[in-house]
């Protein structure tokens, strides 16, 4: 594991030599580098001989700073630094929930960079459907006086953090209220059981990208996590595809 000096934070990070395109991998909300994705896709690449980067965001993993402090311009920031500082050549995004909102804002910003983007579950303007559709007026309530709410996780014994903050930021990063200038192929794969990103949110993604080559694949009985080995294998081909097809 290696760290990146971020000045207020140190971000740390995991990278593979080798070929490009490289992969960059953009990890969801509260999650880290070393989830099974993350894991596989660094394996795959290594037996590939592909450049492969993956890290942490502040307030994640073991990455520096407080989680409580973050935003999504922050975390679009981490991940802006590890592309430009860390990164050479053009690059295929793998953006895991909250990590497809975090790829689609790197396309916007870095387009010569970002070849192509693999996106699963991804979770665009998931800010802003938690304040509209998921949280009650008492919620809503208590996170103005507090600044925060607590929110059961089912993949953790830690709740979900919650701040006004992140949902006050996320409004200025919203994608879905337009048209989202993206012309790279993008691939997006998402489970209809998934319990946290409806998989119906794809679908208006799909819609609102301007570019012809994208391609949305629904899995039955795929969770929000598509971890098991066959999920591990359609990503690690999807990416395979989409590497090919920007060498």
């Amino acid at each position: 594991m290696q760290f990146l000096d971020r000045g207020s934070h140190r971000l740390a990070y995991e990278q593979i030599a080798g070929r490009t395109p490289g992969v960059l991998f953009c990890g969801g909300f509260m999650s880290d580098m070393s989830g099974s994705k993350a894991t596989a896709l660094a394996e795959h690449c290594r037996q590939q001989g592909r450049a492969f980067l993956r890290f942490d965001y502040a307030g994640h993993g073991a990455s520096g700073g407080r989680f409580a402090d973050g935003c999504i311009g922050d975390w679009l920031g981490d991940a802006l630094a590890v592309l430009d500082e860390l990164a050479t050549g053009p690059q295929v995004v793998v953006g895991s929930s909250m990590g497809g909102w975090i790829a689609l804002l790197l396309a916007l910003a870095r387009p010569q960079r970002v070849r192509a983007l693999a996106l699963l579950a991804p979770a665009p303007d998931f800010t802003q459907a938690i304040w509209d559709d998921e949280l009650t007026p008492a919620e809503r309530e208590r996170m103005q006086r507090d600044g925060h709410i607590e929110r059961p996780s089912e993949y953790s014994q830690q709740p979900y953090l919650i701040t006004r903050r992140l949902v006050e930021d996320g409004r200025r990063h919203l994608l879905l209220d337009g048209p989202v200038d993206i012309s790279c192929p993008v691939r997006i794969l998402h489970g209809m059981r998934d319990s946290d990103v409806p998989w119906r949110r794809s679908i208006t993604l799909v819609e609102r990208l301007q570019g012809d080559d994208v391609t949305l694949t629904l899995l039955k009985n795929g969770d929000h996590r598509l971890s098991n080995p066959d999920d591990l294998r359609r990503l690690t081909g999807t990416v395979d595809a989409l590497c090919a097809g920007a060498d």
